[in-house]
């Protein structure tokens, strides 16, 4: 089955840390750039960073410093690590590839609060 499929959305503190994972299946990982992306409510849907095939990164000045992306080819994984988080960082966190093919995963809630 070709998807994406997020985990480890939650609740947490401001100054809290969650690490968001995304499994991928039907796709070939290692040669596929991988993203994250997310969107509050109201909000259009804005990149937080990705992370190519060779492992180079980028990151939404939002997060500089306080997310990192990491990929695991063995296990088709891309995580996040977000530390020091803040209220504006609420969101749905959505992992994206372009593959090929071009896949959304389903979204998971990230909720800080003050």
């Amino acid at each position: 089955q070709v998807q994406l499929v997020e985990s480890g959305g939650g609740l947490v503190q401001a100054g809290g840390s969650l690490r968001l994972s995304c499994a991928a299946s039907g796709i070939i990982f290692s040669r596929s750039l991988m993203g994250w992306y997310r969107q509050a409510p109201g909000k259009q849907r804005e990149l937080v960073a990705f992370v190519t095939s060779i492992g180079n990164t980028n990151y939404a000045d939002s997060v500089k410093g306080r997310f990192t992306i990491s990929r695991d080819n063995a296990k088709n994984t891309v995580y996040l690590q977000m530390n020091s988080l803040k209220p504006e960082d609420t969101a749905v966190y959505y992992c994206q590839t372009n593959g090929p093919p071009f896949l959304w995963g389903q979204g998971t809630q990230v909720t800080v609060s003050s």
